[in-house]
């Protein structure tokens, strides 16, 4: 076996990323950035004001107890305006600023009386002005390649002035759940023996919200042929097929062995952690292949912990270190001989492990949003002290 922090690292020396596409912005969210996105042009393009009220020279102020407002901008238009010294512009926030104005003063210190203005002290001394620029120029990278677009990304990618960017292509992920007791949820409470898979489909939600799209999803008993035909269709489709289950060491654990005969190259096949020692990992060709224990909550810790990191490479994004530390707000018994990931519940800026740490505990493990990390061997920890968790 080999350590978690060692099979991570396999993972991200023995994954490369997709290839890119071009897509719209308005399809860009949750998608990889793999070009730098630059500034087409400044921003703003010219001085604006930041406030409705009146473009006027500052110069004249002390010279003149009323302007003549000579003229009006709006956000929007195309020309730039001039006023004189004694002028004044009525100016609507986002116009671009008349020349020969250096100053907004905000119209609630301004009195207009036919068709002059007058201001009244307190005005000063700010000047209510954006100026060209000032929130980036032309050229400026202002999304680096490798950041996953999110809301506040895609704001820039508007504002960039760009219809179009270049991301990676989503993952193609393939679900294969392996095991004779297994059913569609729905039919086994009429089939006696069997229980509901209930792995996938939480499995397929997960690589989805981290940007792959679901191409085949199936559900095969422990039967080699069979097995064999499913993983091979799959294989096909897809550029990272997770298999579920059989991983262990029974008579009837075919999934390693199936996919070896495929092609499988067999990067680790067991992690010293606690749950999920039989997690594995391999290449099938340019296909990546993850394999999570058929256990519900071992699955779903090995997934929480490897398949993040695993479409990360896949779509060439930015390596994101999603340890968060808090403090116990309950005790915490030792750790045993492997690393061991504690279910446990956040309260704030305090985690409380969850009293049933059992791998067969689905309800438990359904309360759980976080994951402790507890080192292999560490002795019982008080409360209060900090610990290593991550969302789960």
């Amino acid at each position: 076996m080999i350590g978690f922090s060692e099979a991570i690292g396999l993972i991200e020396t023995g994954v490369g990323a997709l290839e890119t596409e071009v897509t719209a912005i308005d399809q860009a969210y949750g998608r990889v950035l793999r070009e730098d996105l630059l500034a087409r042009s400044d921003a703003p393009a010219a001085p604006v004001a930041a406030m409705d009220g009146y473009a006027v020279n500052s110069a004249a102020l002390a010279e003149h107890m009323g302007f003549a407002v000579v003229a009006e901008a709006r956000a929007g238009g195309a020309r730039r305006l001039h006023i004189g010294k004694g002028e004044a512009a009525r100016i609507f926030t986002g116009a671009m600023l008349p020349e020969g104005a250096d100053m907004v003063i905000m119209q609630e210190y301004a009195r207009l009386e036919q068709g002059r203005v007058w201001f009244a002290s307190g005005h000063g001394p700010a000047r209510h002005i954006r100026e060209a620029g000032s929130d980036f120029t032309r050229g400026t990278v202002l999304v680096p390649a490798g950041t996953c677009i999110d809301a506040r990304q895609l704001v820039l990618c508007a504002a960039a002035d760009r219809a179009e960017i270049t991301v990676s292509r989503r993952a193609r992920v393939a679900i294969l759940a392996t095991g004779d007791e297994l059913a569609a949820p729905g039919c086994a409470h009429g089939r006696p023996g069997t229980i509901p898979e209930s792995i996938s489909l939480p499995i397929a939600g997960m690589a989805e919200s981290h940007g792959a799209s679901l191409v085949g999803r199936k559900i095969v008993p422990d039967d080699r042929v069979r097995l064999a035909e499913a993983a091979d269709a799959l294989l096909q489709v897809s550029d990272l097929l997770i298999v579920l289950g059989g991983a262990s060491v029974g008579d009837r654990d075919y999934s390693k062995e199936v996919l070896q005969e495929l092609g499988l190259e067999l990067i680790f096949s067991k992690v010293a952690i606690k749950p999920g020692k039989p997690v594995w990992f391999g290449r099938a060709g340019p296909r990546a292949v993850l394999g999570l224990p058929g256990n519900p909550t071992s699955a779903m810790v090995t997934a929480t912990l490897f398949l993040p990191c695993l479409l990360a490479r896949l779509h060439g994004a930015d390596r994101v270190e999603p340890w968060q530390t808090l403090r116990l707000a309950e005790a915490l018994p030792r750790t045993g001989m492997r690393e061991t990931f504690v279910r446990a519940i956040r309260q704030g800026d305090e985690v409380a492990p969850l009293d049933n740490q059992s791998s067969a505990a689905q309800l438990a493990m359904a309360r759980a949003d976080r994951l402790i990390r507890c080192p292999a061997g560490q002795q019982a920890l008080p409360p209060g002290t900090p610990v290593q968790t991550i969302p789960f």
